[in-house]
């Protein structure tokens, strides 16, 4: 008998197991996360004897008779006072590494009472969060400590939910105190536990496979393949190019194609029933790099061949300009694979009720889910039920069917409850990257300064299946040219097919890329011009009625000048410090019908948003709440938020188009409450919806509308002596501010993300293979964080979403770009490859970038 206590109880185990693992499986305390389980991430952070530790290191027999807390194990005061601090500064975003981080900052506290920055920094730099840059969490801690030394009270909140107030929602207490439920949470009676073998070799020729032992294993309950399915053996979100399983006679064609899926009464019997089957294949060689997917003599991946899509973007005489600019510089750039690393893996439950199939899941939204489900399910499309649980990071990284299509197939086979999640080794190696791209950017100005035209190629590597892969190369070519006013423009674009791992939705969404190439050559031109990188992007910064390079005049609320205007005395003030503007569009654009929904269903003399949204963390739950308490005077309390298939909404989509949607719901709602109450319109409903149009590329339009709205911003970053980055200002045009202190940890966390790109992030990949551990992405942590100050531009009356813009995405695009420019002003090195090399954060010595772009026909 094995014997510790927990949260002041006496419990035991016959059997030795890691505490993680007896926690969550057998007492069920979903405070404790899986992360990574190799003592990298921090997710899964207890305090054992009042040291903080990570619990996926610790075997039961370690802490025999020792004390072990958790955040269910705090006394009532410490519970009231963590939640007042975290939510009053903004500390919580997706939630899923909250309750660690206060089991950090507890030892902390204990020990020291009132801990400096310093050691707060270091006492969470054991927790990785991938969502806010760690400022408001330590922030939140230092609070909490002046709180528990009598110093500051806890004060009760007098927001009336109107816009540009500060409001938490009430949903946020569970995630900081763990009960917040995420899929992997979920536990039903007689679960089974589903996992797919995969081959991790990126392309074989499958000869034959043999179940016998595998099926005669005690815990299989049931194996399916290619030979299982009734309906369609293909999924995907554009194009339904990606097998659901790989059967006898077919070639894989990257490390994530599955050959079958087993449930199992156990996880230990599924791993011993996946190693026990015997599948005899031919190793083929891939093609792991574009130029040679690009040759005459590659072998096609797909039946049409390597080619996914190609982009061009013409516009004014691009050679005449050039020839006649004074200046003219042509720089080659090299933008690596990254991975989300979102702290929650993917993760599945299905089970079967009735003749209906019901799925939760962890994923970006239900619509597209459920539509590849319908796809391959034997059911009609009415007996498929997708739910979304919080979901613990996002990122774009979401989108794609992971776990889902696999876990209702075993349902639907077993009639039993299927739970299947991904270990963190699998949702390193199996789920989609961000986009690696080489690109060619020329750039030429008069002797001024003023831009006169860009010529443009870019090569994205889309991996094996399409994805958003269109869609990306797209968003990254027609915003190539930047946020100014000039309109000679030359851009090629081609996404290319590999047998890599699928490249997906990243964060920028494609404009990270290409934004790093033609900023980096702005820094090059201005010194050539002999101005300043500040003085050459306010010269040609785009303002109001200004033509932007793909044609698209410029609306009222364009305010890339006023985000310029804040930065500058910083810029002119420091030795080594680098600037880079982006705009980022909302919405899909480019000739698609974008479109927000949204219901508004009154219940229980309460208000529910009804969206196709799922909430990980964005702040998108709070402005929805915050407009609804804008345009009808209802109290936040009164109204709560839900995810319901309603249709596709991207993350650019979510603050403008459904933001929308819910205002005019509202307007109804608020036109029903002058004559009755929510009591009185109980089970009543409202719909809101909007719909915007816009031009495809390429128009013959004078000045076509490509994206419905532009948010538009700057950064700077500055270095230290030691070529350290000392402190980053994120100015941005957010039109108007629906909630100041969750759209600061917005940019926050997309500045830190972009630090990490441009610094230190990679994904080790040999031969089509993707390796490493979680520590191996090289995410930051809290202490290689520096300062960063945002500044909220707000200059947008329009009614739309009352003015509001999204920065999700916008705040992870112009830093990597203002970080090189720091560099060229530390060393005089123009640095064209991420992460950076030689650099205090990555001692690699600089390598000229070989790709050609000769001869390369469009």
């Amino acid at each position: 008998m094995l014997e510790f206590i927990l949260n002041g109880e006496i419990v035991n185990s016959y059997i030795d197991m890691y505490l993680i693992d007896y926690l969550r499986d057998i007492m069920h305390i979903t405070s404790v996360k899986r992360g990574c389980e190799d003592g990298s991430c921090g997710a899964c952070m207890l305090i054992i004897d009042g040291v903080a530790t990570y619990s996926c290191h610790k075997k039961i027999s370690d802490i025999l008779g020792k004390s072990v807390i958790t955040v269910e194990g705090l006394d009532e005061e410490e519970k009231e006072v963590y939640v007042y601090a975290f939510k009053t500064v903004g500390a919580v975003q997706c939630g899923y590494c909250t309750p660690a981080m206060i089991m950090s900052a507890k030892a902390l506290i204990d020990e020291y009472n009132l801990p400096s920055k310093y050691q707060i920094k270091k006492a969470i730099s054991k927790n990785i969060c991938r969502c806010t840059g760690y400022a408001k969490i330590e922030k939140a801690i230092e609070l909490a400590s002046r709180i528990f030394a009598g110093i500051d009270k806890i004060q009760k909140s007098k927001s009336k939910g109107k816009i540009g107030e500060i409001l938490s929602s009430e949903e946020v207490d569970d995630k900081i105190l763990g009960i917040a439920k995420y899929t992997d949470d979920l536990y039903m009676k007689d679960m089974l536990y589903g996992g797919a073998l995969r081959l991790d070799v990126p392309r074989a020729f499958i000869k034959s496979i043999d179940y016998t032992k595998a099926l005669n294993h005690k815990d299989t309950v049931a194996i399916i393949d290619k030979n299982s399915l009734k309906k369609s053996n293909k999924v995907g979100l554009v194009r339904q190019d990606t097998p659901v399983f790989v059967g006898v006679g077919e070639e894989t064609r990257c490390i994530s194609d599955a050959i079958c899926a087993i449930a199992s009464k156990t996880k230990k019997g599924l791993k011993e029933a996946l190693s026990l089957v015997e599948v005899e294949y031919e190793e083929l060689k891939p093609i792991t790099h574009m130029k040679d997917a690009l040759k005459k003599d590659a072998y096609d991946i797909h039946k049409d061949g390597n080619i996914l899509q190609k982009v061009l973007i013409n516009r004014g005489d691009v050679d005449s300009a050039i020839k006649n600019s004074k200046y003219v510089i042509t720089n080659n750039y090299s933008v690596p694979m990254t991975d989300h690393a979102f702290l929650e893996t993917e993760s599945a439950l299905a089970y079967v009720k009735d003749e209906d199939l019901i799925l939760y899941t962890s994923a970006q939204n239900v619509s597209n889910i459920r539509k590849q489900l319908v796809n391959i399910l034997d059911l009609p499309e009415n007996n498929i039920k997708v739910f979304i649980k919080n979901v613990g990071g996002d990122f774009g990284g979401k989108n794609d069917i992971t776990v889902q299509h696999h876990t209702a197939l075993l349902a639907l086979e077993t009639k039993k409850p299927v739970k299947m999640t991904f270990t963190r080794q699998e949702s390193i190696k199996y789920h989609s990257k961000r986009h690696s791209m080489e690109m060619e950017f020329t750039t030429a100005c008069d002797e001024n300064g003023k831009l006169t035209a860009l010529k443009a190629i870019i090569i994205a590597d889309t991996g094996a299946y399409t994805s958003v892969g269109e869609n990306v190369i797209e968003k990254c070519c027609m915003h190539s040219a930047g946020p100014y006013n000039y309109q000679n423009i030359n851009i090629k674009g081609m996404s290319v097919f590999t047998n890599n791992i699928s490249s997906g939705a990243f964060r920028g969404f494609g404009v990270t890329q290409s934004n790093f190439a033609i900023e980096s050559n702005l820094n090059r031109l201005a010194e050539l011009a002999g101005i300043s990188a500040w003085e050459i992007r306010y010269k040609n910064a785009v303002d109001v009625g200004d033509i932007l390079p793909n044609g698209q005049i410029a609306d009222s609320d364009t305010a890339l000048k006023e985000t310029l205007i804040s930065v500058k005395d910083f810029f002119y003030s420091k030795s080594y410090v680098g600037i880079a503007c982006a705009m980022k569009n909302m919405g899909d654009g480019v000739g698609s019908k974008d479109v927000g929904k949204c219901v508004l269903l009154v219940k229980n003399d309460k208000v529910i948003i009804k969206s196709d949204i799922a909430f990980s963390g964005q702040g998108i739950e709070t402005a929805l709440i915050q407009i609804v308490c804008q345009t009808t005077g209802l109290l936040p309390g009164q109204i709560k938020c839900e995810c319901m298939q309603l249709g596709s909404a991207n993350t650019s989509k979510h603050t403008f188009f459904i933001g929308e949607a819910v205002r005019r719901a509202s307007l109804k709602l608020q036109e029903a409450l002058i004559n009755s109450t929510l009591r009185k319109l109980n089970g009543s409903y409202y719909i809101g919806e909007y719909v915007s149009v816009t031009d495809p590329i390429n128009s013959k339009k004078d000045n076509p509308i490509s994206h419905i709205s532009y948010a538009y911003a700057t950064h700077c970053v500055a270095l230290d002596e030691d070529g350290k980055v000392k402190k980053v200002i994120a100015s941005h045009d957010v039109g108007k501010a629906i909630n100041p202190i969750n759209i600061q940890g917005q940019i926050q966390g997309g500045v830190t993300m972009a630090l990490g790109y441009a610094l230190s992030e990679k994904v080790i990949v040999k031969n089509g293979v993707v390796q490493g551990d979680f520590g191996s992405l090289g995410v930051l942590r809290a202490n290689q964080v520096p300062e960063i100050d945002v500044i909220i531009v707000e200059k947008n009356l329009s009614k739309l979403a009352y003015g509001a813009k999204g920065v999700a995405e916008i705040s992870a695009i112009p830093t990597v770009a203002a970080l090189q420019g720091a560099y060229m002003k530390f060393d005089g090195i123009f640095r064209t490859k991420l992460p950076l090399e030689d650099t205090a954060y990555n001692k690699k010595k600089l390598k000229k970038n070989n790709f050609a772009f000769k001869n390369m026909k469009f």
